[in-house]
């Protein structure tokens, strides 16, 4: 117990502009851009790119990066496993908005089509809802949303 309190405490000191270049560097290196990376992002928090660079030269903590998002109402929709944890279990709410934040960038490149990790729905800021690849549409307030699973094909 005390060791995932720390793993959160760790968490919520690092700086988004830390992390940042990691979730770039994994999405260049699997052939997808910048910009796809932004959508995302965009999608999950609200931020913009002329907002996300504010927050890195700011050094903003991933705890303030994530007090200041307007996280996406669906965003409590994304599920599976990442750093072998399932998201949807994870306790403390920073650890877990941080790890959705990681699953989505972890589908984008793993080489999931943009348009299936951000399909039109009007429940968005940007017009854009991840596509899930599990569960059913009918439980679900958006007609794209479903659960993200480590063996979805892409």
């Amino acid at each position: 117990m005390n060791n995932a309190k720390n793993q959160d405490e760790r968490i919520a000191r690092m700086t988004f502009g830390s992390v940042y270049p990691h979730y770039l560097a994994k999405v260049e290196k699997k052939g997808r851009s910048k910009e796809e990376l932004h959508q995302v992002i965009e999608w999950l928090t609200g931020y913009d790119e002329n907002t996300l660079q504010e927050i890195i030269e700011e050094k903003a903590t991933l705890e303030k990066f994530f007090q200041k998002a307007a996280l996406h109402p669906n965003a409590r929709l994304i599920t599976g496993v990442i750093c072998g944890y399932r998201v949807e279990e994870i306790e403390n709410a920073l650890t877990q908005q941080v790890r959705y934040l990681d699953k989505l960038v972890d589908e984008l490149a793993k080489g999931r089509k943009m348009e299936k990790i951000c399909e039109p729905c009007s429940l968005t800021f940007t017009d854009h809802t991840p596509y899930i690849t599990s569960g059913s549409a009918e439980t679900n307030s958006c007609p794209y949303v479903y659960t993200l699973t480590e063996e979805s094909e892409p």
